[in-house]
């Protein structure tokens, strides 16, 4: 459970909701095409399925 995963935003943030926005920022994203790398844990799991169609999961 615990792989590390690869995070692209492929959505704006322009116009979404307060509460997405804020996952975006605490996630590191904020910028289209924009990579990060995270662990899959239970909560950054949670945080995906919120933002699930701004982001392009790779592992």
């Amino acid at each position: 459970m615990n792989k590390i995963l690869k995070i692209k935003q492929i959505r704006s943030s322009i116009g979404i909701k307060p509460k997405h926005k804020v996952i975006l920022k605490n996630l590191g994203l904020g910028k289209i095409n924009k990579i990060i790398k995270v662990k899959n844990t239970k909560s950054i799991y949670g945080m995906l399925k919120i933002i699930y169609y701004m982001i392009n999961i790779q592992d």
